[in-house]
């Protein structure tokens, strides 16, 4: 280890969780609920940034239900979206309902994620052993003889060096953790990237579908009320070529695909006001090593398809928070106990990665490169059957294995 210097300071705890996002912020909130001290660092001051996902799903919601929160949070400011729909050159197909999961909320639920993160930290602030460092950024591991001991951070007013039992991974795609610990990703590659913007809506327009699909083009509208929260598909690395086609373009093509945008495309007249998401799937072959553990976006980052990455990184929190909780009482965390949490978590990762994948190069990018190879016979199904809606709800609703608070 590296030796102390003035400005160092050391606290010890049994759990340190790295990255204030959804995984981290409820498995902390977990592990608080049942007497497990935990630190929780994000290296933000708050959660107030935009560009994250902000779908709160069924099998999240019906864990609220599960802790008792479910009244109190529906009372934050949100939309509930029923049923998703897509419009396919001018015809709505209605793709997925969701009146039919096994749950108390058949909506999604759409708020700010910083709403939701807020939430979960005052619950976790009201037990003793929970311990959230704003501006808190983990910059290495602490190890010892091959044993992840700690964690390594910067603060406001120095380095700061927390001792743990176990350290878990929850800071996102672009994981420190991960690469310290030299944990080996396997990458996907998704042929798309995302502009994305904000767009005035018409206190007139009523309801519309979420996506839009016509002449080789790909859109999704979020109505958050007073505007659309939009995402225009564009292929992988042509952002800069976009912006030499000029924003008059992406404007015409954003009111080729939603005519009922109307002037309000216009507000789109300056580049700082869209930004660029770059899509990628990735996944660790392996989660964990001696003392340390990742979870979510650290462990699998995934495409914004579905909107599922929130609940999933959420049902990582609950399934390691069972596991854990128990471990943590007895004593140190064997590998074994990661291990396990890996084989949970793995299958419903791989299962909707690998139904992202199929979207993005069988339907996305084929129809983006050629508006023909659109399948019309699927389309019909979804417009005809009313039972072939159900499998992308309980997909995208539930996953493939909701989790349940079990301590």
């Amino acid at each position: 280890m590296t030796p102390a210097t003035e400005n160092q300071k050391t606290i010890q705890t049994r759990c340190c969780v790295v990255g204030g996002g959804p995984a981290g912020m409820m498995l902390g909130f977990l592990l608080a609920r049942s007497g497990v001290d935990v630190v929780v660092l994000e290296k933000h001051k708050d959660f107030l940034r935009d560009f994250r996902g902000d779908t709160i799903h069924p099998s999240t919601l019906e864990l609220l239900v599960e802790l008792g929160l479910l009244d109190e949070f529906l009372k934050l400011p949100h939309q509930e979206l029923r049923s998703v729909q897509i419009t396919a050159d001018g015809q709505t197909v209605p793709v997925a309902d969701f009146s039919h999961l096994p749950v108390h909320c058949q909506f999604i639920a759409f708020m700010p994620q910083w709403d939701f993160l807020s939430f979960l930290a005052e619950k976790g602030k009201q037990y003793p052993s929970f311990h959230l460092h704003l501006q808190t950024e983990a910059t290495d591991i602490v190890q010892e003889n091959g044993q992840i001991t700690g964690v390594r951070a910067i603060t406001q007013t120095g380095e700061l060096i927390i001792n743990a039992d176990l350290v878990i991974g929850t800071d996102g795609r672009r994981s420190t953790i991960r690469e310290k610990a030299g944990l080996a990703v396997q990458d996907f590659g998704v042929p798309i990237d995302v502009l994305w913007m904000r767009i005035p809506k018409d206190p007139a327009v009523g309801e519309q579908s979420l996506g839009y699909l016509k002449s080789g083009q790909f859109m999704v509208l979020i109505d958050r009320n007073d505007y659309f929260q939009c995402g225009f598909l564009i292929p992988k690395g042509q952002f800069e070529s976009v912006k030499q086609r000029g924003l008059a373009a992406l404007q015409a093509d954003i009111l080729s695909l939603a005519p009922f945008v109307g002037e309000y495309v216009k507000e789109l007249d300056a580049w700082d006001k869209i930004s660029l998401l770059t899509v990628k799937i990735d996944r660790l072959r392996q989660w964990f090593r001696p003392g340390l553990l990742c979870i979510g976006d650290a462990a699998h980052a995934m495409s914004p398809a579905g909107g599922v990455g929130v609940n999933l990184a959420v049902q990582d929190a609950v399934a390691t928070a069972n596991q854990l909780i128990p471990a943590l009482q007895r004593g140190r965390v064997t590998v074994d106990t990661l291990a396990r949490i890996q084989r949970r978590r793995q299958w419903p990762v791989r299962v909707i990665q690998a139904g992202q994948i199929f979207i993005h190069k069988r339907l996305i990018n084929a129809s983006v490169n050629d508006p023909s190879t659109i399948p019309p016979f699927i389309l019909w199904l979804f417009r005809h059957i009313p039972a072939f809606r159900r499998l992308p709800a309980r997909l995208i609703g539930m996953g493939p294995r909701p989790e349940h608070i079990r301590t």
